[in-house]
């Protein structure tokens, strides 16, 4: 929805903003390197540390650190985010010195934390610290009126990078792509825009350039396939989308780091059928990452 845009802002606009913006996408690190991610390490301090590193919470000194997805850490990462914000202070792996830090942290998660309190999944008192000013960032599709800006300058963008003449959208197809729910948010549209400047044939987008399946995640409604090849090489329509889908998945994997869960939450299908979509596609990190 463009949280990390409103944290950058916040930062570019405040009295930080010649120090360092740092972004940590909780969801995305392992769990088992989380906190040498954030906090830092010694060297030694555990197998594979071969050198020191310093972490984000350090690297943000004087700056903004944004924790992105923080609803995604565990329990352990909480309890230390915790004493680091309210002393002010972090403790490398493998050390026993502390190190005074000085950070504005902006948290953003697409959770619903008094839930994931009553759950037991998220610590009340971290709640309270990093709640001192909420900024709800609506999802895209209660934000009609930034659809056409955002459409123009993705086309724009779209048209200079694949170095293709630029493409007008008429208002037909500009309403259709306002009703839309947009699931995937920010990204979705983004993935549609590119989708239709590469595969729309002429001049101008119109309804039928994102109502047909084979080029859009707008028919019927629900979120569709893309396909990154030329559609007139595949000899039959099953080859055709099936190339779609799997490309279509292997994008939204990319998108959330390879994170299965988050990207079965995304795409709107059971976690269960995203594996079986895996191994009927041979799809995996290490092949298509």
């Amino acid at each position: 929805v463009g949280k990390e845009l409103v944290a950058r802002t916040i930062h570019r606009n405040s009295l930080r903003s010649r120090e360092r913006f740092v972004q940590v996408n909780c969801a995305a690190i392992p769990e088992e390197l989380i906190e040498s991610e954030l906090f830092g390490h010694e060297k030694g301090s555990f197998t594979g540390a071969t050198e020191k590193q310093v972490g984000k919470f350090e690297q943000a000194d004087r700056g903004t650190v944004f924790l992105d997805e923080v609803g995604d850490m565990s329990a352990k990462t909480q309890a230390k985010v915790l004493r680091v914000l309210q002393e002010g202070e972090v403790e490398r792996l493998g050390s026993a010195r502390t190190i005074k830090v000085d950070v504005r942290v902006i948290a953003a998660t697409n959770k619903n934390l008094e839930e994931e309190i009553e759950k037991g999944r998220f610590r009340e008192d971290l709640y309270f610290r990093l709640a001192v000013i909420p900024v709800h960032v609506p999802p895209l599709r209660e934000r009609a009126d930034d659809i056409p800006l955002l459409v123009r300058h993705y086309m724009d963008f779209f048209s200079r990078e694949n170095n293709v003449r630029p493409k007008r959208i008429t208002q037909a197809a500009l309403d259709l792509l306002q009703r839309h729910r947009w699931k995937g948010n920010i990204r979705e549209l983004r993935n549609t825009v590119e989708r239709m400047i590469i595969m729309t044939p002429g001049d101008t987008i119109d309804l039928a350039d994102l109502t047909d399946t084979g080029r859009s995640p707008l028919a019927g409604g629900r979120t569709g396939a893309s396909g990154d090849g030329d559609a007139a090489k595949v000899g039959t329509l099953r080859e055709f989308k099936d190339n779609a889908e799997r490309a279509y998945l292997v994008g939204k994997l990319r998108e959330n780091s390879w994170n299965i869960s988050k990207t079965a939450e995304v795409i709107d299908t059971p976690r269960s059928n995203l594996y079986k979509k895996l191994e009927q596609y041979q799809i995996s990190q290490e092949t298509d990452g």
